[in-house]
């Protein structure tokens, strides 16, 4: 697993930034700690971690708000789209995600207010980061772009859908069954989504790689159609019209001389022998890549967005809060725009405790030591920011053709948690008087927190 992970780390250095210059090498290391398995982001978070550094860096080197530099940084006609692995970066909204953003945050109003409380305040210092999130959605293992539904209609109207997909509490199955209900023109009540088994739907890639939705949900389309194609056909045959004529909707056939029940159009096509069950198949296109050039083009699309945070950090004791987060997320358009927003909430959430509550404690014999609840800080409720706004990109569609112009939704927002740890290092640089760049390691507990602002004020060497 470690070449597909230092892959996509690599393809994600770049973040959302052009960068012209960059040479980037990946290397796997043998170690002595005992193997580890896939987690949400799969190298692209650490990818990332890398490009936000350097731009808070160099924001601070030339004294210059972090923002401005990353916008001077973005990936724009202007400047160039063409990432270091030569994919053109298409439909890209990152300008008017990061603008809409900074307007509804409030970022340039808030950061003066903390740069007036941090003069003032004795005890505590506060810090404000936006970072920008650029994803690419597909497996890089190219076989693995591919998925099957098998979708079967009862008599009594009632839709049964199996797909390839696992359902893990994502809304992969609701979404689904959304997709099969305004396909066949019935309520979603009508449909069953049942649980992945290989004896229905045949050698399934992993719910991975943010392909869940656009995987299954395409197949279960593609069988979908196969079936209301030839209800369609038959209600054309019998009453005389063509099928483009006959419209399947809110449970109701109708076509230019009547209409009746789905389940009674069902009832009759059974009885004429028409088929009722269809298989429906999905593969990714326009996906390659060449790992010894370097080269292609790994991804389908990208999913972006963007998040602010604020944090509050006593300068005593190193302990911190997070005061307050703004997110914009483009999911294109959304099937459910509810799961997308919990999704985007959770991700976060789960992002913030990688980054600076869960902390792996190796002993020297190599066996893990934080192996508890006691000893390993998941994030709690309590940890969740205060003001907590998540919006999705309004008026947005995904250029390729995905189910409905869709966007993905699971990893990305993970890396909005990135926003943590870069506001904590600007509330470090603040309360250094502003003289150096702070190094945090994550995870960013209160005590490393405390360790790199004694070192920003020069206390340690």
């Amino acid at each position: 697993m470690s070449d597909a992970i230092v892959d996509r780390a690599m393809f994600h250095t770049d973040n959302a930034y052009y960068l012209p210059a960059a040479k980037i090498t990946g290397h796997r290391w043998f170690q002595n700690t005992v193997s580890h398995t896939a987690f949400r982001g799969f190298g692209g978070p650490q990818g990332m971690m890398l490009a936000e550094q350097m731009l808070d860096d160099v924001a601070r080197a030339v004294g210059r708000d972090p923002l401005s530099v990353r916008l001077a940084n973005l990936y724009s006609p202007q400047r160039g789209m063409t990432t270091p692995y030569h994919q053109q970066v298409e439909g890209f909204a990152m300008q008017r995600i990061i603008g809409e953003l900074v307007d509804s945050s409030q970022y340039w109003q808030r950061r003066e207010a903390i740069s007036a409380f941090n003069k003032s305040a004795q005890r505590m210092v506060r810090g404000l980061a936006l970072t920008p999130v650029k994803f690419g959605i597909s497996f890089t293992a190219q076989f693995l772009n591919q998925a099957g539904a098998l979708v079967h209609v009862y008599t009594d109207g009632s839709v049964q859908v199996n797909h390839g997909g696992t359902e893990m509490g994502q809304g992969l199955h609701t979404k689904i069954g959304q997709i099969a209900a305004a396909e066949l023109g019935v309520e979603l009540d009508a449909i069953v989504v049942t649980a992945s088994r290989t004896d229905k739907v045949p050698n399934t890639s992993p719910t991975a790689a943010s392909s869940g939705t656009d995987l299954n949900g395409q197949a279960t389309r593609a069988a979908c159609e196969t079936i209301r194609q030839r209800l369609q056909e038959f209600v054309a045959e019998t009453y005389n019209c063509t099928p483009s004529q006959v419209q399947l909707k809110a449970g109701q056939v109708i076509w230019p001389s009547g209409q009746q029940s789905f389940a009674e159009l069902v009832q009759a096509a059974y009885l004429a022998r028409i088929s009722l069950s269809s298989t429906g198949y999905y593969s990714t296109p326009k996906i390659y890549y060449d790992r010894d050039k370097g080269a292609g083009h790994p991804f389908y699309y990208y999913t972006c967005g963007a998040a602010v945070t604020e944090v509050e950090v006593d300068r005593l004791t190193g302990m911190y809060k997070v005061s307050r987060t703004d997110i914009l997320h483009d999911a294109g358009a959304s099937i459910n725009p509810a799961i997308d927003i919990g999704q985007i909430e959770g991700a976060y959430v789960q992002g913030m405790g990688w980054l600076t509550t869960e902390e792996l404690v190796w002993g020297d014999d190599g066996r893990l030591q934080s192996n508890s609840g006691a000893t390993y800080k998941i994030p709690a409720v309590g940890d969740t920011p205060a003001e907590f706004n998540v919006a999705l990109l309004e008026n947005s569609s995904n250029h390729e053709a995905t189910i409905y112009h869709s966007k993905a939704v699971g990893e990305p927002p993970f890396m909005y948690a990135i926003s943590v740890w870069s506001a904590l290092r600007d509330a470090i640089y603040q309360a250094g008087n502003r003289q150096c760049n702070p190094q945090l390691d994550t995870p960013a507990t209160p005590e490393r927190v405390l360790w790199a602002m004694q070192q920003a004020k020069g206390e340690t060497s």
